[in-house]
């Protein structure tokens, strides 16, 4: 069937009230990470009621199992996934509203907006029957906004088999297709001594200092970056970085203290040893401590691993493909600026990853806002994307 054809059949069969209705009832059931029970149990009963099969395997997070369903053209081909997050970020809720064709309300960025757009897409391919071949697998699941999440619950996801042969995540990037990603672990280093703190000539000085520890740290951690900075960098990418965001201590001007803080992140471009760089970081501080009379421990949290996907795939093709079909040309290459679930997916299930979504705003924020055009340009994307990939 010739392109226009197919876009014409796909736009005739996007329903806007229907999007729109799975977007609300999504949007006002409240979901902070870790407590998402009844959202992935609505979206399950709004698959269930389309008389999709719905299966919801634990993966480790018993207290909101995910939610999987396929939908088969029942022709051999390639199986495009669709992947989204139901829960939010800890803010104050803000329930669902519908304006001058904008929608507002916690979520609608970040990422249930975006999450009933790939349902919609599911839903056209569907009623269409212009699946060539191949299957539409759509999961979702929780525990993926951090500090509160670890990214457990989708980790073990892919290592359960619910993977397709590429996947779509319908985060808040539109303007780029981003074919790199860095990888990226958080720490938090937290410097004491033994005693009180004390006044400095009231024996503070001769006190193992915290704060010089926690400079010696910062400044190694510069020379680390610095180093950085000169090897390998990526044409889309950038560079590998070793960042300080928060260095803290102390309570007064002479007071010697027992506590000094640093928070950062440190990145790496894909193919780097991550061991290797928890094994740089954790030989500082234990240089630092032994140096300093100081004890210091960490929390380094691994995010993601790096990850790049080919430029010249299939997936990648039709995905440029249903960009030009749809928005008049093919998106930029480009750089993921975030850390999301594709890294996932790239790094661990071994599958090309497409960060696609709405171009919305105020992720993170009270302020969420979607142009309900943006979700229904989204399920057109995804719709024509898997038509061009799942044939195989």
């Amino acid at each position: 069937m010739p392109q226009n054809a197919t876009l014409d059949k796909i736009r005739q069969a996007l329903q806007t009230d229907r999007l729109m209705d799975t977007a609300v009832k999504l949007v006002e059931v409240p979901s902070p990470t870790c407590s998402a029970t009844e959202v992935a149990d609505r979206f399950a009963e709004i698959l269930a009621a389309e008389g999709l099969a719905v299966e919801r395997p634990e993966c480790g997070w018993a207290k909101a199992p995910a939610v999987v369903t396929r939908w088969s053209s029942g022709r051999s081909g390639r199986t495009a996934q669709f992947n989204g997050h139901l829960d939010t970020v800890h803010l104050p809720f803000v329930p669902p509203r519908i304006e001058n064709g904008i929608f507002y309300g916690t979520g609608v960025s970040d990422m249930k907006g975006g999450l009933a757009a790939a349902l919609e897409a599911l839903r056209i391919l569907r009623d269409t029957d212009l699946l060539p071949g191949g299957d539409i697998l759509l999961t979702a699941h929780e525990l993926h906004e951090g500090p509160w999440g670890d990214g457990s619950q989708v980790t073990k996801l892919i290592a359960e088999g619910f993977v397709g042969d590429a996947v779509l995540l319908p985060e808040y990037l539109s303007d780029q297709l981003p074919l790199v990603g860095r990888g990226m672990a958080i720490y938090t280093i937290k410097i004491t001594r033994d005693g009180e703190p004390v006044h400095e000539v009231l024996g503070g000085i001769e006190q193992p200092n915290v704060v010089h520890a926690g400079t010696d740290i910062v400044q190694r951690f510069r020379a680390i970056d610095a180093r950085l900075q000169k090897e390998k960098t990526h044409p889309l990418a950038g560079r590998a970085s070793m960042f300080v965001g928060m260095a803290r201590g102390g309570e007064i001007y002479n007071q010697s203290p027992t506590l000094y803080e640093i928070h950062g992140t440190r990145r790496w471009l894909a193919g780097t040893d991550i061991d290797a760089v928890r094994a740089e970081f954790d030989a500082v501080l234990t240089d630092v401590a032994k140096e300093t009379g100081t004890t210091i421990e960490s929390d380094y949290q691994l995010c993601r691993d790096g990850y790049e996907i080919d430029a010249d795939s299939p997936f990648v093709g039709a995905f440029n493909g249903a960009c030009e079909a749809i928005m008049g040309q093919a998106l930029p290459a480009g750089a993921k600026p975030f850390v999301d679930d594709g890294h996932a997916f790239a790094s661990l299930g071994g599958i090309p990853a497409i960060t696609h979504g709405p171009n919305a705003f105020g992720a993170h924020t009270v302020n969420e806002e979607v142009a309900v055009s943006e979700l229904e340009r989204v399920a057109l994307v995804y719709a024509l994307t898997a038509i061009g990939f799942c044939a195989g």
